[in-house]
């Protein structure tokens, strides 16, 4: 009888992505924290896990700035996510003001009083790496890497 060897399959990993745009009010910005977590739920990581939750926070948060700072009267805004490794979720939100890019605070610098300018430290603390780059032909991306379970 001859023997079988058996040697491992190689599965590629096929990217995930989803893009979506979104009115540039709060309700687009809410929109977009529910829709990012409906499609990391359909991707494998359900709502109530930590990398799904922390990427809740990262969407509502890019989100609302986009809305608050970014904001040009008849744009929208554009939600992307997409899984290129097995690891790492890439968040990105792009708006029409390139004019205006993000300006992170330092924690010693952030007023605990105040009722808003931490949101890019709490990107920070729950993100590998962030950052914005030019959207043309006058716009910006902002994006967040987060590790995967």
């Amino acid at each position: 009888m001859k023997s079988q060897i058996s040697t491992p399959r190689f599965t590629p990993f096929a990217p995930l992505r989803f893009t979506q745009l979104l009115s540039s009010t709060p309700r687009g910005a809410r929109l977009a924290r529910l829709l990012a977590t409906q499609q990391l739920t359909e991707w494998g990581w359900p709502a109530s896990c930590t990398a799904s939750e922390s990427a809740a926070l990262v969407v509502a948060e890019l989100a609302a700035n986009a809305v608050t700072h970014g904001r040009v009267r008849g744009r929208c805004f554009r939600l992307s996510l997409a899984v290129d490794a097995p690891d790492t979720l890439r968040v990105e939100v792009a708006d029409p003001r390139g004019d205006r890019p993000p300006q992170p605070r330092t924690a010693a610098g952030a007023d605990l009083t105040a009722e808003s300018g931490r949101g890019l430290l709490l990107v920070d603390a729950l993100t590998t790496r962030w950052g914005s780059v030019p959207y043309p032909p006058s716009g910006k991306t902002v994006w967040a890497c987060l590790p995967l379970p």
